[in-house]
């Protein structure tokens, strides 16, 4: 989801579209407010960490949950994650499968994790935690609830895209917010914001004393496959919360840009928005390139075609997120042979 115009940024300069939606902005929070503070249902025998965020859109969650899985696998852990699945058609709790299941079944996000855990969808969080749980998990990693009540989290980790911060600090339709950052953070233990040293600078002007708690620095660096970008022609397109973020990345690696289309986040790559971008690309003599959430959503004709370029979040110092996870006994697992 791309952010109109009129929420403004950053917090101290919200449109005034974003004043006349105050009112609306105001109910949206308190609803959020209520649903939150339910009881939860589900209390798992392991150890659940949540990934998640206050502001509508994309901020780095997936990659995030993807660095948290190869740490702790390199531990000995068995580490299962539960999504809602956006935008799959199974209610679940359903563990993925790459062979047979497809994005239109389980969402691109879990089909992507599912490639480096296991991964259940549920819309139901409780009963995917209590699947996972009875699986095997040693740690459930549980993506995109911060607003979900149903579990008991041992540790939250709230992210934010660095760059773009908390918008405007309104809460939606007002602004790009779920709910009003300091009632966020309030639940929190970790605030990890994911950016360059630049938008880690600006991220820290904007919003110096929002959070009381501590703060990660990550940032999404490309991974090396041995593909040459350098001058090569192509026509990008993506379909995640901030496309841009992309495009950058690859003129960054030296790839000429003859042209980019933005989707939608989630984006349904039907054959025929496919056949055009193929069409261009050619007149343009340009390679078609988009990022590995969309290659997922890629039809089989069409995964030859197109090449991918995957990123991957990296954190110079886990200190802080090693001190939580002794906190919460993660140090204390010793895994599965």
């Amino acid at each position: 989801m791309r952010p109109p115009a009129f929420w403004g940024n950053p917090a101290t300069h919200p449109g005034w579209q974003a004043r006349v939606l105050a009112p609306l902005a105001t109910i949206y929070g308190a609803f959020t407010a209520r649903r939150v503070a339910r009881p939860y249902e589900f209390r798992a025998n392991v150890p659940l960490i949540c990934v998640g965020n206050l502001n509508i859109g994309g901020t780095g969650k997936t990659p995030t949950v993807i660095a948290l899985v190869n740490h702790l696998t390199a531990r000995g852990l068995a580490v299962h994650v539960v999504s809602r699945g956006y935008g799959g058609r199974l209610a679940g709790p359903v563990r993925v499968n790459e062979l047979t299941h497809d994005a239109a079944d389980v969402g691109d996000e879990p089909l992507l994790m599912a490639a480096f855990t296991p991964t259940w969808v549920a819309r139901d969080r409780a009963a995917g935690a209590q699947a996972a749980q009875a699986a095997g998990a040693d740690v459930i990693l549980l993506d995109d609830g911060h607003q979900n009540p149903t579990v008991f989290k041992n540790l939250s980790i709230v992210v934010v895209d660095a760059k773009r911060g908390f918008g405007n600090g309104r809460v939606t339709p007002a602004g790009p917010l779920r709910e009003p950052v300091q009632s966020g953070l309030v639940r929190a233990d970790l605030l990890l914001a994911v950016g360059t040293d630049a938008d880690q600078m600006a991220f820290n002007t904007n919003w110096p004393s929002s959070p009381q708690i501590p703060r990660i620095h990550g940032q999404l660096d490309p991974l090396e496959t041995g593909m040459d970008w350098d001058g090569l022609n192509v026509l990008a397109f993506a379909g995640i919360g901030h496309p841009e973020k992309f495009f950058d990345t690859l003129r960054q690696l030296g790839a000429n840009l003859v042209r980019t289309k933005a989707l939608d986040d989630h984006q349904t790559l039907t054959t025929t928005l496919l056949q055009r971008l193929e069409h261009e690309a050619n007149g343009l003599n340009a390679q078609l390139v988009t990022t590995e959430k969309d290659a997922v959503r890629l039809p089989k004709t069409y995964r030859s075609k197109v090449l991918t370029l995957p990123v991957r979040l990296t954190i110079n110092d886990w200190t802080l997120i090693d001190t939580q996870l002794k906190k919460i006994g993660v140090d204390k697992q010793k895994g599965r042979d």
